[in-house]
């Protein structure tokens, strides 16, 4: 680019030399290169922070284990490890060679185009315009877009500090809040069927409310559709003890309680609606039958059933030589004294599994076109990519270990044929047919373009159980936020065009049912 300042601007015969310009594009270069490395040192950081942590939690495993293995054995696993290390440095390397050429592929005519205007002073953006919209572009992505992406957080999420959603119950490691709702016509029906959401645990809940004041709004799709809503929040885990020795027996318990609750308050069974993690926790809670009587109905939304069948992280796990492919390699010790499972981390396996549009570069690049396919000096920002963004950004927290080898046991050991899951709680085994036994109503729902969860291992209880599926255009997160305003395509509250039903629509006719 610096080549290109040449025409037009000084060097070029049989033009009109023009200082000004001159020094406007030496300054916007100047800008262009400052925001260029600041941004993308930023992104760097960003992924390489979580890198560090894997490093310090791999020399501690190793100095427990050191004995524990012969010579040859560490010397094996770690050739192994090194070459898997080699495939995921290539598999990047090739995602960004990708990204830049897409970058370049979208820039290459607009270059062209201003570098010909230049010279024959024709109409049209000249060099000097481009220069001055594409430092613009860097200057979005390195400082607009970061002070947007925190300028969404006061619309985003429950925020019940703000006591709109009043708290209803609580445990030593939860609390149980009613979701009003935000239309205020609407009103909860009391003798309504209700619904308790079991959020994912390394998510968080914020996800499921999304952008509430512009209807978009997982939870509120139920709540302003008169569904008595509730939700169970997880109590923050560096400041609760019990939540960081909490067992799948204890997320039983305080389940029961909760519903026990719920139920006395409404006089009905409530439908447990689990979202990713959350869904595959209140299938077990269901299984063990301390619900019985409590619970009739189930919705569980892109969540992991069998993690075995998943193509992306099950795929990477298994490629782990199997020393490494431990619970261990990813916990740290608070303060406490209670070891707990790294939710930043895991964040961070999730993007080595696809480092090929993760990497540092691909995202920096993904977000440089997002602004510079605008083409426009007032370039905006989506409200919901920003939301999106702080979500990914902030929203991430530590989980205890025995519910994240809930987690992994599914990720590595299947179903078995007879249908029993790869979980014990209270030394009971749960096989998927006590569904059917008990007569529970269950609706999956999976997104079509889903690469976290994909569709296979969220429809795996079809191989064994009769369930009612429907499916969402879109990946992991679009049935909380795009289709969670119910003017669109596929709002919740809808039959669609295939005879499925979104799971509001599912709830509402359950309790007319009823």
């Amino acid at each position: 680019m610096l080549n290109y300042l040449n025409f037009g601007l000084g060097g070029t015969p049989g033009v009109e030399n023009n200082p000004e310009k001159s020094i406007s594009s030496a300054f916007n270069l100047y800008n262009f290169a400052q925001n260029y490395n600041s941004a993308l040192t930023r992104y760097s950081t960003d992924f390489f922070v979580p890198f560090m942590h894997s490093l310090f939690y791999f020399n501690s495993a190793e100095q427990k284990r050191m004995f524990s293995s012969s010579p040859a054995e560490w010397s094996r696993s770690l050739t192994d490890i090194l070459l898997m290390n080699a495939q995921v440095f290539t598999r990047a390397v090739t995602g960004n060679l990708q990204a830049v050429g897409n970058y370049g592929q979208m820039e290459l005519g607009s270059v062209l185009q201003a570098i010909f205007n230049t010279m024959f002073q024709m109409d049209g953006e000249d060099l000097k315009g481009y220069i001055e919209r594409t430092a613009k572009t860097l200057d979005m992505v390195a400082n607009v877009y970061p002070q947007a992406i925190l300028d969404a957080e006061p619309k985003y999420g429950f925020h019940f500090e703000r006591g709109i959603n009043p708290l209803v119950a609580e445990t030593e490691r939860f609390l149980l809040y009613q979701v009003m709702p935000t239309d205020p016509k609407v009103k909860v029906r009391k003798k309504g069927k209700p619904v308790m959401i079991i959020p994912p645990y390394v998510l968080g809940a914020n996800i499921l409310a999304f952008q509430p004041e512009s209807n978009k709004s997982y939870a509120h799709s139920f709540a302003n559709k008169g569904i008595p809503t509730y939700i169970r929040i997880m109590k923050n885990i560096h400041e609760n003890e019990a939540v960081q020795v909490m067992t799948a027996e204890d997320d039983v318990i305080d389940t029961k309680m909760f519903c026990s609750t719920i139920k006395k308050i409404h006089g009905k069974q409530v439908t447990l609606n689990g979202y990713c993690q959350g869904g595959f926790c209140a299938l077990c809670n269901i299984l063990t039958g301390k619900l019985d009587g409590l619970v009739d109905a189930l919705i569980t939304c892109v969540s992991p059933m069998d993690g075995t069948r998943s193509k992306g992280l099950a795929k990477f796990l298994n490629d782990l030589p199997g020393r490494y492919n431990d619970l261990d390699y990813g916990t740290k010790l608070l303060p406490s004294g209670n070891y707990v499972a790294d939710g930043k981390l895991m964040g961070w396996v999730y993007k080595l599994k696809s480092i090929e549009a993760e990497s540092p570069i691909s995202v920096f690049y993904r977000d440089l076109m997002m602004f510079g396919v605008q083409k426009s000096k007032k370039m905006k920002i989506s409200p919901s990519a920003a939301a999106i963004n702080y979500w990914l950004s902030f929203e991430r927290t530590d989980l205890p270990l025995s519910i994240t080898d809930m987690s992994f046991n599914s990720y590595n050991v299947p179903i078995t044929k007879g249908g029993t899951l790869p979980v014990e709680i209270f030394g009971k085994k749960l096989n998927l047919k006590r569904i059917n036994e008990k007569n529970i109503k269950w609706l999956i729902c999976y997104g079509e373009h889903d690469d976290l969860v994909e569709k296979e291992a969220a429809l795996a209880p079809m191989d064994f159980i009769d369930v009612e599926v429907t499916a969402f255009p879109k990946g992991h997160v679009a049935i909380a936020t795009s289709w969670s305003n119910p003017d669109t395509e596929y709002g919740l509250h809808k039959r669609y065009a295939d005879g499925s039903r979104g799971p509001v629509r599912f709830q509402l006719e359950i309790d007319n049912e009823q």
